[in-house]
């Protein structure tokens, strides 16, 4: 399994990306962002029989179950963060702000480049890189729940160098709710779509930013 080396490299890769984005500097968030997912997982996944065979066992039945429950998952999702930014912006007077640095990522990117890159790299790698290679791996060294919680401090750890306590809530609570979810059901493309249709909603249908 890769876990250890893949942990490094995933901290090498996405520290540097939200270092440079929480100084408002950098190349192309979206862009960056999408490389860094397919280059991790690609490292990842490089030779792994047991990730391979993980997607197999997934694709091969129970796919209405899994989309169903993927779509609910990202709409309570959705409404638990809609409840905690109508919640942070009433208790914290910097909330607004930091929810609205979350949102200044787009940077200059059209809405159709950001869905694309959302649909078609960065929900689905997200999910193959932090939860199918990452977590399973840590989980088949460690035991299941702790390869869920190393997994979860580091997807939430990567996050600290934005130094947005908004950006570092948010990966805390949807990297142990998709963690959870990966717990539970094994399910990379259930993971997918819920991560997906998530990111579709909050950034780019129904955003959270004033």
């Amino acid at each position: 399994m890769p876990a250890p080396w893949l942990g490094a490299l995933a901290a090498l890769l996405f520290v540097p990306l939200f270092l440079a984005q929480g100084r408002g500097g950098g190349p192309d968030f979206w862009w960056w962002l999408s490389f860094n997912i397919v280059l991790g997982t690609a490292a990842g996944a490089w030779r792994n029989r047991a990730f391979f065979e993980r997607l197999r066992s997934d694709l091969s039945g129970g796919t209405a179950r899994k989309l169903g429950i993927g779509l609910l998952s990202a709409v309570f999702l959705y409404f638990f963060f809609a409840a905690g930014n109508g919640i942070s912006r009433l208790l914290f007077s910097w909330a607004g702000g930091g929810i609205d640095g979350v949102y200044a990522f787009k940077g200059g990117a059209s809405g159709l480049r950001i869905g694309l890159l959302m649909v078609l790299v960065i929900g689905p790698g997200e999910e193959l890189l932090w939860r199918a290679l990452l977590q399973d791996g840590l989980s088949a060294r460690y035991g299941r729940l702790r390869g869920f919680l190393l997994a979860t401090a580091l997807y939430t750890g990567v996050h600290l160098f934005s130094f947005n306590p908004m950006l570092i809530a948010a990966a805390a609570v949807c990297g142990a709710f998709w963690g959870l979810l990966y717990l539970r059901f094994r399910s990379p493309l259930l993971n997918i779509v819920s991560h997906t249709l998530w990111d579709i909603g909050v950034f780019l249908l129904f955003p959270f930013s004033s």
